[in-house]
């Protein structure tokens, strides 16, 4: 196998979408995102994918999203633009944007309904030419794509260098992709972030969480540094998080735009409509586990993490 694993390491945010009361995209929030996170010492960004309420955003908006982050970013670190549409001509329309605006780096996600039509959706886009392709394996209630759809795609798109593993289990799929593909396919994990130091464990290469910028990133360095206690100590003290934030995807959109909203990133916490309710009871729950979030970042920044 000729390909060479593709350099990215550490924590890629993925990011929400910040919206005004007018139910406009708030650029320069977004832009304000990008740069704390990058002071967090994130990895990379992907934008705009699933947390980022995808599917309820135009073509323009979404090439406006991808664009400030271009221009925030510059050349510090990589940025992913997600090309997520069911329809494969509106997908294809799509990521020629994100060539013309200058993204090379893109995720697939591509619906599955069988082989041949994922296969046809799959190389038609990747005929495009963009540099990277990472290819969302997204399956909220079993193992995804089968390993010998991936494996053949690797052997035989030049561009596909990364899967971003969804599924349910992850843990064993991390660890059975690395072996199938000789550790040479870049593998991160997303939803499954209640996993992360399982998946550290397995060797996975990224992770991309929303949110909790310096918390991810202490997580992450200290597992690279060899201090695994500490980084599950860490990890441990966002664990009630977790468990609220991903009861369901909304939700989690929900919470971490709230939070945003109480670090005073974003102008508003708001959500577009069709949303799973968001009531009385939950921003309760939620402002509880943020204040505990942003006590904990503060104790990073004073370095008194440890008690």
């Amino acid at each position: 196998m000729k390909k060479q694993l593709y350099a990215l390491k550490g924590i890629v945010t993925v990011l929400n979408t910040p919206f005004t009361d007018q139910n406009t995209i708030d650029l320069k929030a977004l832009q304000q995102n990008v740069t704390e996170a990058l002071k967090a010492g994130v990895a990379g960004f992907l934008v705009p994918a699933m947390a980022a309420e995808v599917y309820k955003l135009s073509h323009t908006e979404r090439l406006k999203m991808v664009e400030a982050v271009l221009e925030t970013v510059g050349d510090r670190v990589p940025v992913i633009a997600g090309s997520g549409e069911t329809d494969l001509e509106k997908s294809k329309k799509l990521l020629r944007g994100y060539l013309n605006i200058g993204c090379t780096n893109v995720l697939f996600q591509i619906p599955f309904q069988e082989e041949a039509q994922f296969r046809k959706h799959f190389m038609e886009l990747a005929d495009l030419d963009p540099k990277m392709i990472m290819l969302q394996d997204w399956d909220a209630s079993g193992y995804g794509l089968n390993d010998e759809l991936i494996c053949d795609l690797f052997e035989t798109v030049e561009a596909f260098r990364c899967l971003k593993i969804e599924t349910v289990p992850a843990g064993v799929k991390y660890s059975r992709m690395l072996e199938l593909t000789q550790g040479k396919l870049h593998i991160s994990g997303g939803w499954a972030v209640s996993q992360m130091m399982e998946g550290l464990q397995r060797g996975v290469h990224a992770f991309m969480p929303t949110g909790m910028h310096f918390i991810y990133t202490t997580i992450y360095r200290l597992f690279e540094e060899g201090k695994h206690a500490k980084a599950k100590q860490l990890f441990l003290e966002i664990l009630p998080v977790l468990a609220f934030s991903n009861q369901h995807l909304d939700i989690s959109v929900h919470f971490f735009k709230r939070l945003l909203f109480r670090q005073g990133i974003y102008p508003t916490p708001n959500v577009r409509n069709p949303t799973v309710p968001f009531d009385t009871l939950h921003q309760e729950i939620a402002d509880e586990h943020i204040a505990h979030v942003m006590q904990l970042e503060h104790r990073i920044r004073q370095h008194v993490v440890f008690s």
